[in-house]
């Protein structure tokens, strides 16, 4: 389908060419979404389409994102796609964790079965095929992790040159070490990621450079096949709740963004609730959302300067899509949690006992799952789905503090082992090492 790009803000209503290398509203200042000018054709039709691609071994039809190319603003142009198989990602049942969430049932929408272990691929499959579109050499973003991994393995498929800015001594090795095996140029710098993100925009448009983070319209094409694909995968049934973690809240502006359009197109017949789960250091949106002046004063956004977690794929205090993720929670009838560095931890721990690893953020779900029933604000007996954005082995030294008893908060409070599975010392000795596992 044709598109173009338009101001979020509906009180200005700029549209700009789809080939515009701009990420905000040059009349407004507003965030950009692209938005689709034509009809699309009937769903049944596309339903049995993209079924059908499933089983072809064409390289567009291999992905989870552009299997659903009639759902991205390409106009067509899907030469230039540059596909890593992303996508494809199961959903997997958890009974342990449905019942210390307080759920009769719990699926998980597990991401972490991207080619680069992050949601990230989904949306940065679009962004560097938009980099080629736009005939941008140089591509580059802020991140603590995931962006950094997926945008560097991307950018070097697409023959690019990856730049990555990062919080200096504010990430976790196993996802920095995908961004230096994939070719990044590596940049740590002395301050926040929110502060760094405003300093990279000014480079930008200085040298040239097509950035990369969330505020880019076309990650957030991408990241709406997360949606799509789950979708399809439940024969189009759309489950009561859906929840993710809340960090620069990319992922909540795609979810609902793919919601309303699969209800408007008449995929779907009904949106499910969003709940967006911030971890307690880093939680200015859960602020937001619960200040009693909000419907009045929405625009009184507060950042949070010093943000803190462990989860560090969410330790953002100024995230760059409120505006939009906000107008998809009052659109689903969302909520917002917050919950605490021992209770991501714990449910971290209750995510592995069902076979399923994920990385620190990813866990914030079921633990405000757990917050939520036992508020009452979830049913047990609703249809849940979680969204686990990131691979177990994304942040390894996590899990072995924690089991090991030396997992430390922020503030340097031990954190409870309260599911831990320490190692423990044998002798060389038969007999010795029978005794303890007859114990």
């Amino acid at each position: 389908m044709l598109a173009e790009l338009a101001c979020f803000d509906p009180k200005c209503g700029a549209r700009f060419s789809i080939e515009e290398a701009i990420y905000n509203c040059t009349r407004c200042g507003a965030l950009l979404e692209a938005r689709f000018t034509d009809t699309i054709a009937h769903p049944d039709a596309l339903q049995r389409t993209w079924r059908e691609r499933r089983t072809s071994n064409q390289s567009l039809d291999r992905s989870g994102v552009w299997r659903y190319r009639e759902m991205l603003p390409f106009d067509g142009h899907h030469e230039l796609a540059v596909s890593l198989s992303e996508g494809n990602t199961p959903l997997l049942d958890a009974p342990r964790a449905a019942e210390y969430g307080g759920l009769q049932r719990l699926t998980f929408k597990h991401q972490g079965f991207n080619p680069t272990g992050s949601f990230k691929d989904n949306g940065m499959t679009c962004g560097v095929t938009q980099a080629l579109r736009l005939q941008r050499k140089r591509v580059a973003c802020v991140s603590t992790g995931n962006t950094s991994a997926s945008m560097a393995a991307y950018a070097a498929a697409a023959g690019l040159d990856p730049i990555v800015f990062l919080p200096h001594g504010k990430i976790s090795y196993g996802k920095l070490a995908q961004a230096l095996e994939y070719g990044a140029r590596t940049l740590q710098v002395e301050a926040n990621f929110d502060q760094i993100l405003a300093l990279v925009r000014a480079l930008a448009d200085r040298l040239g450079i097509y950035l990369l983070n969330s505020i880019n319209p076309f990650r957030i094409e991408g990241q709406k096949t997360i949606i799509i694909e789950m979708m399809d995968q439940r024969d189009w049934n759309p489950p009561d709740w859906i929840v993710l973690p809340g960090g620069n809240l990319g992922n909540t502006s795609a979810f609902g963004k793919a919601l309303r359009e699969l209800h408007e197109f008449g995929f779907i017949q009904r949106l499910p609730r969003l709940a967006v789960i911030q971890a307690e250091g880093a939680a200015p949106f859960y602020h937001l959302m619960s200040s009693p002046d909000l419907m009045s004063h929405p625009g009184e956004f507060q950042s949070v300067k010093e943000p803190r977690t462990l989860a560090t794929a969410i330790r953002i205090g100024d995230p760059v899509s409120w505006p939009k993720a906000l107008a998809e929670l009052k659109a689903s009838n969302g909520v917002v949690e917050k919950v605490s560095e021992q209770e991501i931890a714990d449910a971290k721990a209750i995510i592995g006992r069902c076979g399923i690893g994920c990385e620190p953020a990813s866990a914030a779900t079921l633990a405000g799952i757990r917050k939520l029933t036992r508020a009452g604000a979830m049913d047990t007996h609703q249809d849940v789905i979680a969204v686990l954005t990131g691979n177990l082995l994304k942040d390894p030294d996590y899990i072995y503090h924690y089991h090991t008893g030396q997992l430390k908060d922020p503030e340097g409070k031990l954190l409870q082992p309260r599911f831990g599975n320490q190692p423990v010392m044998a002798p060389n000795n038969a007999d010795a090492i029978a005794k303890i596992l007859e114990d």
